[in-house]
């Protein structure tokens, strides 16, 4: 995500609920995924996560992005 898509979340979290619920999904997210990344190995049933946890945070991600277009646009 660019500085200035994260400094204009930051600034419409108060303003913006589904904002606010999509910005903490998404780091609780990215938490997940870290420590998943930090395995040496993987079992078949974490790589099955690893992609789930993906998926969900590519998603909210798009939800954040199609918010942040309507604050963008006149």
């Amino acid at each position: 995500m660019e500085k200035k898509d994260e400094d204009l979340i930051l600034n419409l979290l108060d303003r913006e609920p589904e904002l606010r619920r999509c910005y903490e999904e998404h780091l609780v997210l990215e938490r997940q995924l870290g420590m998943l990344n930090h395995k040496h190995y993987l079992t078949p049933e974490e790589e099955l996560e690893k992609k789930r946890l993906q998926k969900i945070k590519l998603a909210g991600k798009d939800k954040m992005m199609d918010i942040l277009a309507q604050h963008r646009s006149p």
